[in-house]
């Protein structure tokens, strides 16, 4: 079945007021260069994404979303490539175009449209679901003190047991665990510094506090994720376990599979984050699970779309067994699908029906959309 039609729609959805951090914190999350700006200078809802509607020549319809700030040449190439290609001729774990930051996107459609067309759904061609709820967390950035008890009373009345926050050192994580063990018993708590604890003497100071409290999941980069044999004795000293995020998407800053190997192979970590399309999140699914160290799935405060390419990914993940980053719906202020992933906290559900299992809303694409192009 050839490839007929592709459409991508750019758009940008902003965030809900309030939710990303506090009013008078301006700490912007989207680590990646944008154009000729550094890592760290610009907030993840104000890029753009591209959501893609593949066409069949059969009419079936198979829907992707890139990740934020795309290349437009190199989404030109790749279409280009694809318009006219017969999709049951593809190896799906390997597609016919170089591997980028848009990969995964592509993916997504491919694979959803393929799974249409032989009446599967996509955790089927993943292997079959090992769950059909995923467990998922709540999740804010930079914090003012005083607003973490009110923050994470409201996510734990809602059900969720984990609340992930962004920090860096001018952060008080000592006092924020202090605060959530008092306001919301059992909460867990994933502190994501991003590397921006910079130095294994800091990390340790805090993990001694942090240890006191009881409260902590883990730590998931804390230092610069190139210093490996620093976080195996990090993992060594304390006794709040140690995560390595890797993140596929981040070509751009030399992240690969192997990633995952050498950090096992130096005993560095006692989990992992995983970022990446379908078949790449299943190979670091393989590795985590050989070695017996468990795994959530990564994100990057996505739309619908992709959520339910990770819920599928995650459900058929045996160590994916941490709460994963699949909280979009919370922060953004559309999902861009017609009815919304079913979250019943701490869990998510699988999707029911064919491919990804869930429908866009075209309507809110449109209205969110600041251009469109069309191939065929």
């Amino acid at each position: 079945m050839n490839i007929k039609r592709i459409t991508a729609f750019e758009v940008i959805v902003p965030a809900r007021k309030g939710v990303i951090e506090s009013q008078e914190i301006d700490k912007p999350l989207h680590k990646l260069p944008v154009g000729a700006k550094t890592g760290w200078s610009m907030q993840f809802d104000q890029l753009p994404k591209l959501i893609l509607k593949m066409e069949l020549a059969n009419g079936i319809i198979g829907w992707g979303e890139l990740y934020r700030d795309h290349d437009w040449k190199m989404v030109d190439a790749i279409i280009d490539g694809l318009i006219g290609t017969d999709i049951n001729r593809m190896c799906l774990q390997t597609l016919p175009f170089t591997f980028c930051r848009e990969y995964d996107g592509f993916e997504c459609a491919i694979w959803d449209a393929y799974a249409k067309l032989h009446e599967m759904r996509i955790v089927d061609l993943l292997g079959g679901a090992v769950r059909d709820k995923v467990h998922v967390g709540a999740w804010s950035s930079h914090r003012n003190v005083e607003e973490i008890a009110p923050l994470v009373k409201k996510y734990h009345s809602q059900g969720y047991d984990c609340i992930k926050f962004k920090t860096d050192l001018e952060d008080d994580v000592e006092k924020w665990c202090s605060e959530i063990a008092q306001a919301a018993p059992g909460m867990q708590v994933i502190l994501d510094p991003n590397e921006r604890w910079l130095y294994p003497g800091e990390v340790r100071k805090r993990a001694d506090q942090l240890a006191c409290v009881g409260n902590v999941l883990c730590l998931e980069d804390p230092i610069p994720r190139w210093m490996l044999a620093e976080y195996a004795l990090l993992r060594q000293y304390t006794s709040v376990p140690i995560v390595l995020h890797v993140s596929l998407p981040y070509i751009l800053h030399g992240q690969r599979v192997k990633d995952a190997i050498q950090a096992i192979q130096a005993n560095a970590v006692d989990g992992f984050n995983f970022n990446g399309g379908l078949a790449n999140f299943r190979r670091l699914d393989a590795i985590a699970s050989a070695a017996g160290l468990p795994c959530w799935h990564g994100s990057e405060v996505d739309f619908g779309i992709l959520e339910a390419m990770y819920v599928h990914s995650a459900a058929a993940a045996p160590s994916c067994v941490w709460p994963s980053d699949i909280f979009g719906r919370m922060i953004r202020e559309h999902d861009l699908l017609t009815t919304p992933l079913k979250f019943e906290p701490p869990m998510v559900h699988l999707p029911e029906g064919l491919g990804l299992g869930i429908e866009p809303d075209e309507d809110a694409i449109a209205h969110y959309a600041i251009s469109q192009k069309e191939y065929a």
